[in-house]
């Protein structure tokens, strides 16, 4: 029901595409918000510390993640547009390389946190406690979440590609529902397991990513895809390692900028509002997820269509994907952010029952100014989608930079600082960021659409096939 032939995407209707492929994806990405706020929720109930600890190395555990992403977004372009253009043995060998390349970089970042740990948490300059927790969250997930992560992002990723979205749901729900289901024996010892803290959280989200990764390998030696495992696929292509991280190292430098940034957020949020804001800030990126989830859903798939499209040379469709997944995102992130403004403090105790009142009352805050920006988010992962889709990932990789560097720290930090405005300055300057982005995306993509990018695409695709 939720996979899509070839024709379907190329020549069929375009909203219809969108929606049936986007669906799967969309359910995945609130499946992985339910994942982080279940995590958030039984961290929870071993205090505030631990979850500020938590919140305190997410922005290195998505650093860790940056050369991988370049690897999982490179193969779903490529992929897409071999698809499109016929190729079925090309796309086929897309996935494999990125592996690959995949598995020994992650070998050495693994080597890099066991190496540097400590001091990389130090320099968010935490309290004694919040420090301890912190490192043995950090070196856990290193050790057990990042390898099979690889494996499994990668093979979805393939799947994503060729319009299979229900098998990539499938992978990705089945690691979900491993990690949520240990998490309360391994976080606070359950039954004959031994309570394990922070550090058992880490270990459930490994065991739930090696999990998913069997799943997508089994689903590669069946016939239900045309996405798998054979002999041909397996070759190594040198070529084909240059062109994924031709195609894909801006979203690496697009994800490094964007986490560097967010790791001085959380030093901003931290001087600024001391625990109590760390811990709105870190409960408000959580429930943010809820907002963009749609979005990033339906700009993975409409990537997937738009690819598709430019390799078939059907540059006219690309484009038309691209304004109607703005349009939906737009809409329904409104709709989301008037849920959320109306029921902050209920969100607040959902995720820390003995929450302090100065933590609630950050909490609060933040959660009804992050709504203001909430459309801004649906239109740059759509917009962002037009731009990869035609392998102009330094579009996305330039306007995040802009974004988080030229907008976001600058207000957050002489708000703060220089106006005295505290915590809330930081709390703002999210919003307003996200808003800057989305403006001057649409602007520069109707721009670029008219001098021929698509088309452009389109050819260089066709070429690639041949």
């Amino acid at each position: 029901m939720f996979d899509l032939a070839k024709d379907e995407i190329t020549e069929g209707s375009i909203p219809r595409a969108l929606l049936v492929l986007a669906a799967p994806l969309v359910a995945q990405n609130f499946a992985l918000v339910a994942q982080s706020v279940v995590d958030i929720f039984w961290v929870g109930r071993l205090g505030e510390e631990a979850v500020a600890a938590v919140g305190l190395v997410i922005p290195y555990t998505a650093l860790l993640m940056v050369p991988l992403i370049m690897l999982f977004v490179g193969s779903q372009i490529l992929t897409s547009q071999r698809v499109g253009a016929g190729d079925i043995e090309a796309a086929r060998r897309v996935p494999f390389n990125a592996i690959a390349l995949a598995l020994p970089l992650s070998l050495v970042l693994i080597g890099l946190v066991l190496a540097f740990g400590d001091e990389l948490v130090a320099l968010l300059d935490p309290s004694p406690l919040v420090f301890d927790l912190a490192v043995t969250y950090l070196t856990a997930f290193a050790l057990y979440a990042l390898v099979p992560s690889v494996l499994s992002d990668t093979l979805e990723s393939g799947f994503t590609a060729w319009g299979a979205t229900r098998i990539a749901f499938i992978v990705n729900v089945s690691a979900i529902v491993v990690n949520l289901v240990l998490d309360p024996f391994l976080i606070l010892g359950w039954w004959v397991f031994p309570r394990w803290e922070i550090y058992g959280a880490a270990v459930a989200t490994g065991v739930g990513y090696t999990v998913g990764a069997l799943v997508a390998l089994w689903y590669t030696t069946r016939d239900t895809t045309e996405f798998t495992l054979t002999r041909d696929a397996l070759s190594l292509q040198p070529d084909l390692f240059r062109d994924l991280v031709e195609v894909g190292y801006p979203i690496a430098v697009q994800n490094a900028g964007r986490h560097l940034a967010r790791v001085l957020m959380v030093s901003i949020v931290s001087l600024a509002g001391g625990a109590a804001g760390l811990a709105a800030y870190t409960i408000g990126a959580r429930i943010a997820t809820l907002a963009f989830v749609p979005a990033s859903g339906l700009g993975q798939a409409a990537t997937s269509v738009i690819g598709q499209n430019l390799g078939a040379d059907y540059p006219d469709r690309a484009e038309r994907t691209t304004w109607v997944g703005v349009a939906v995102a737009v809409v329904g992130l409104s709709a989301v952010g008037v849920v959320q403004y109306l029921f902050p403090a209920a969100i607040a105790h959902l995720f820390v029952r003995d929450i302090s009142a100065a933590a609630l009352e950050s909490t609060v805050l933040y959660l009804q100014i992050l709504v203001f920006g909430y459309w801004a988010l649906g239109a740059i992962y759509t917009l962002e989608a037009g731009f990869n889709g035609a392998s102009r990932t330094d579009v996305s990789m330039w306007s995040t930079m802009a974004q988080y560097w030229g907008v976001r720290l600058p207000i957050a930090a002489g708000g703060a600082f220089v106006l005295g405005h505290g915590v809330e300055a930081a709390f703002w300057a999210v919003t307003l960021s996200n808003v800057a982005a989305a403006l001057w995306l649409g602007g520069y993509y109707w721009y670029s659409t008219r001098g021929g990018m698509l088309e452009r695409a389109a050819e260089q695709a066709s070429t690639a096939a041949d």
